[in-house]
């Protein structure tokens, strides 16, 4: 399949040419057909799928076949539950749209209102935004959505998790009954088919992916360990493997912030992204790990969604999270696009019964293993198979993991190479 026989038009194919992108990816290939059609879509994508394309492309489609007009109203909303996404999914709605007449704009909160509300009376075609920064710039009389054609809800369960469900249901109220719907998901909960019950007509379902499973080419493994010797564990996880762009996740953003302290004090430079750093902090942060000046990314949950990191090679769960679904959105950020990538999760005796209600949502076990010289003191140690971990990171047999930062901490030159087993029994969990 070609994007072609998508039936998208010459100035979207030009559009896709210019990032480099030669077939769909299942999602894209599912769901444009339907959008193209007029349907509302309830689609389950995880992260790294193409799914922001999969509703943007089909979208810019639609409204550009109309001339624009003389004031130009918001004829489509993007919501999306954080900043980061937000700021990504603008910058590929205007990748999409550079060869048609439309303009588009990003709101969120955490920095000025002036300069989104000068964008928005200059007139857009397609706004991104954010639910609070929305409905505050909405009750000043900025924002008008009376004239909306399509409402895209992009990882919607995200924003049920966050709490966003009255906002969206009071600017669902904002819009005309007659529009196309487009709701996006990485897991089908029973609030998500309840929300889409009550927001989506007669729609369409397509999934790129069964619901709740983890990334393709992801290595997920468990390192039993005690709370108190985590830092030390993933400090000479990171030294001894010599890894760059590791993104770090931990539950709280106090303990982002310590974890950070801790790994500068041990020569590895790190940053943490969370709601209490500004929007300019977060942006500095992310362009820094991405540049590979920062090695370690610590985050927490929220920020990280929407986190547009290409190839990256290392996740590391330095606490587990309470929600079994929020562990798939973790590892889903790496593994992306083909690539291969490892997911660790540091767990304390304290946090079995997390990874038992993960290995319920996956239907698969993860394995367990236990570093010499970081035996758990405390708790069941069974079920964890000690091995050494030695200088570069590499475990017996298994396929090549490649770090794909050409960043070295000592000399610039490329990194080793870890290898690491597969870690999923009884076959690969592929899509």
């Amino acid at each position: 399949m070609t994007f072609k026989e998508l039936g998208l038009s010459e100035a979207l194919l030009k559009a896709v040419a210019d990032q480099g992108y030669e077939t769909p990816s299942p999602i894209q290939e599912k769901a444009i057909p339907k959008i193209l059609q007029g349907q509302d879509v309830l689609a389950s994508a995880q992260t790294g799928t193409g799914k922001t394309a999969g509703f943007a492309m089909p979208m810019i489609q639609l409204l550009a076949k109309e001339p624009p007009r003389q004031r130009r109203p918001i004829r489509a909303l993007v919501l999306t539950p954080t900043r980061e996404l937000a700021s990504q999914v603008l910058e590929d709605v205007q990748n999409y749209s550079k060869y048609v007449d439309l303009r588009s704009t990003v709101i969120f909160g955490g920095v000025k209102q002036n300069p989104q509300v000068d964008q928005l009376k200059r007139g857009i075609d397609i706004l991104v935004a954010c639910p609070g920064r929305l409905m505050d710039l909405e009750s000043q009389g900025f924002v008008d959505l009376r004239q909306i054609e399509f409402l895209v809800l992009d990882e919607a369960d995200r924003m049920l998790d966050m709490g966003f469900l009255r906002d969206i249901k009071r600017i669902i109220a904002m819009m005309p009954l007659k529009r196309q719907n487009l709701l996006f998901s990485a897991t089908f909960s029973s609030d998500i088919r309840k929300l889409a019950n009550g927001l989506l007509t007669n729609p369409v379902t397509v999934e790129a992916t069964p619901e709740n499973t983890t990334a393709d080419r992801v290595d997920q493994i468990v390192y039993k360990v005690d709370q108190a010797r985590k830092t030390e564990l993933i400090t000479k996880l990171i030294w001894d493997g010599n890894w760059h762009q590791v993104l770090v996740f931990t539950r709280t953003k106090h303990g982002a912030n310590r974890l950070v302290q801790k790994l500068e004090k041990a020569k590895i430079t790190a940053a943490a992204i969370h709601g209490n750093k500004s929007q300019a902090a977060r942006t500095k942060a992310l362009a820094n790990f991405k540049k590979g000046e920062v090695s370690v990314l610590v985050a927490t949950d929220i920020a990280a969604r929407g986190l547009d990191i290409p190839l990256l090679p290392y996740v590391i769960n330095f606490e587990l999270p309470n929600v079994p679904e929020d562990y798939v959105h973790r590892i889903g950020r790496t593994g992306r696009a083909g690539a291969a990538g490892i997911a660790i999760s540091l767990v304390s005796v304290e946090e079995l019964e997390y990874v038992r209600g993960i290995e319920k949502l996956l239907g698969m076990p993860l394995v367990q293993e236990i570093i010499e010289g970081f035996e758990p003191t405390k708790g069941p140690v069974e079920g964890g198979k000690k091995r050494m971990h030695g200088k570069g990171g590499n475990t017996s047999g298994g396929r090549e993991i490649r770090n794909n930062n050409t960043t070295n901490r000592n000399n610039g030159n490329t990194n080793r190479n870890v290898r690491q087993k597969s870690r999923s029994k009884g076959g690969d969990n592929r899509n």
